[in-house]
């Protein structure tokens, strides 16, 4: 299986919803199912199959984040150094449409978050970011049609 760039703060937000789950969540919900049980005819209980939907739910989560945290290549981008962009760099871009700066970090797929500026290694102006350097133009093909950047600097924090 191919491995899956993550930073390390990604990783730890993956290990607290894993332990939220494990520990709190996945115990709660085994309480409500007991609970419906007690209440008798389970084929017209309500209570049961809402919280058996969401002991579903929740076994599904604890799964998949375990096999995003089995693949997962942790990276901490403050140990890069590298004289391009690679996979965790923080990103300053010049809009050249519009003449505004915008800065990105370069994340995996579970930490992207485009409102905190953290985009993702696969994303398209992700990939088209990597092994520019400053000074650089970045093309790529949004939504909304192609798009030009210059890369003004680029750090590893």
């Amino acid at each position: 299986m191919d491995k899956q760039p993550m930073t390390k703060s990604g990783k730890a937000k993956l290990d607290e919803e894993l332990k939220k789950l494990l520990q709190v969540e996945r115990p709660s919900v085994i309480k409500a199912i007991e609970e419906a049980r007690s209440h008798g005819d389970l084929s017209e209980n309500a209570d049961y199959d809402a919280a058996k939907e969401r002991q579903a739910f929740i076994e599904s989560r604890i799964a998949e984040i375990q096999g995003k945290l089995a693949t997962a290549e942790v990276v901490d981008p403050k140990e890069i150094k590298s004289k391009t962009i690679v996979f965790g760099a923080t990103v300053t871009l010049m809009d050249l449409d519009v003449d505004k700066k915008s800065t990105y970090q370069i994340v995996g797929v579970d930490e992207a978050n485009i409102k905190e500026g953290r985009i993702s290694i696969f994303s398209p102006l992700g990939r088209a970011m990597i092994g520019k350097k400053s000074g650089d133009l970045v093309e790529f093909h949004s939504p909304k049609g192609d798009k030009e950047y210059e890369v003004v600097n680029f750090k590893f924090q």
